[in-house]
């Protein structure tokens, strides 16, 4: 990797992770506290794996990104793509408390410092990392992500800074039709290096193309109320949904297969029907011994 390159993050407050299913499967309840990493990790062997702490989280992410910066699903497009749920509690992701909403973007921000560190452990020499927000940006949010060091810090209020071919211009909390549309450009046009966009907010099917690389998706998969099970994406590996009391590897998947038609997003309904299968099957089994 030449020293010279730039890398652009797209961090997305509020840490969304509304999933685009026609008939969504597995529902969750307010009232029942949902957390992610009450089950451990899995088993060695697998390629992935349910993280058990934050710490976990974000070292899988870390290396799925740097992987996709490599290697990119679609080399001409280096758009890649990183969601997960920014807090442990599920419950505070949708109560709509600014609490809540403040703690996301403390820890979506707390990520992509580490996240930086990973691309550029040692900025002097390089690669260099810019973080770029859209016009809407506070004041507040912004004080926040001057204390990151070793960035270039952007506003989309003055435009889309000028780059070349191997620098980077990062995007942060893209939230609107041209946010999105900005990020796909800067990579189809090979304008940027590497585009990464970090837990998408207000995104819908047609935000990002299905030309785009999904480097690492965490996405915990709810049954009666309860966290029975994830989908987890860490690139190169396959998409796969796991069991999150057993472990056990229920199914994969290739971008082909879940990926909506010409979307980033991918459809959960399968991985929703092996999740339920399985905890029925347990149920069974417990009442037959």
């Amino acid at each position: 990797m030449k020293f010279s390159l730039h890398f652009v993050v797209f961090l997305l407050v509020g840490g969304a992770v509304t999933a685009f299913t026609s008939t969504p499967l597995l529902q969750k309840q307010a009232h029942t506290r949902l957390s992610l990493f009450n089950f451990g990790s899995s088993p060695a062997g697998g390629a992935a794996k349910i993280p058990s702490s934050t710490n976990d989280r974000d070292k899988q992410a870390i290396n799925a990104v740097k992987a996709a910066i490599e290697k990119p699903r679609n080399p001409a497009i280096p758009l890649l793509e990183c969601e997960f749920p920014a807090l442990e509690s599920q419950n505070k992701l949708g109560d709509g408390s600014l609490r809540s909403a403040l703690a996301a973007e403390d820890a979506n921000i707390a990520f992509v410092n580490k996240l930086i560190k990973g691309i550029a452990p040692a900025p002097f020499l390089g690669p260099q990392v810019s973080l770029l927000v859209n016009s809407a940006a506070s004041n507040s949010y912004l004080a926040k992500l001057k204390k990151i060091g070793g960035v270039k810090l952007y506003s989309l209020k003055d435009g889309i800074p000028d780059v070349s071919s191997e620098d980077v211009c990062i995007f942060l909390t893209p939230s609107t039709a041209g946010d999105y549309k900005a990020a796909t450009l800067l990579a189809e046009s090979n304008t940027a290096k590497a585009v990464i966009l970090v837990n998408c907010f207000a995104k819908d099917q047609k935000s990002i193309p299905g030309t785009a690389t999904m480097a690492y998706y965490l996405k915990p998969l709810t049954y009666n109320s309860q966290i029975a099970g994830y989908l987890i994406r860490s690139y190169p590996s396959s998409w796969t949904v796991l069991d999150a009391f057993s472990k056990e590897v229920l199914g994969t998947y290739s971008d082909d297969e879940i990926l909506v038609k010409k979307t980033n997003t991918p459809d959960l309904r399968n991985a929703g029907r092996l999740v339920q299968k399985s905890v029925d099957t347990r149920a069974i089994q417990a009442r037959q011994r």
